[in-house]
């Protein structure tokens, strides 16, 4: 199952700062699809547990953005569409408010195309 998700500020109509990701629930990793303003790798790991799930840096397990309230379990079910970002390092602007919002929920296989996520 992959979602895709978009960050960015509380009002994008002053704020034109944003990341696209696209998180693989199955491989347990995100992408970096499109991005303006917001220092990302192009790809990551990904933890959930609880109440959050984290975007982690490459080949580390170090957080750079956890959004509040995407709840992911075993099952792969998804409890909400929207919520808080924030980004531990600093790696935002200044931006006070961040938010992630549940753009797409695609629950078939996906077989990515490039090596990033291929087998």
């Amino acid at each position: 199952m992959r979602l895709t998700i978009l960050i960015n500020g509380s009002d994008p109509a002053v704020n034109h700062e944003f990341a696209l990701v696209w998180i693989d629930l199955d491989q347990k990793r995100w992408s970096r699809e499109s991005h303006e303003g917001i220092n990302l790798p192009s790809w990551g790991g990904v933890r959930a547990g609880g109440d959050e799930t984290v975007l982690c840096a490459p080949q580390t397990d170090a957080p750079l953005c956890i959004m509040r309230g995407l709840s992911l379990n075993e099952r792969q079910e998804v409890h909400a569409s929207h919520g808080d970002a924030s980004w531990p390092d600093g790696s935002a602007c200044n931006e006070a408010a961040w938010q992630w919002r549940l753009q797409a929920v695609d629950r078939k296989s996906v077989r990515a195309a490039d090596s990033l996520f291929a087998c």
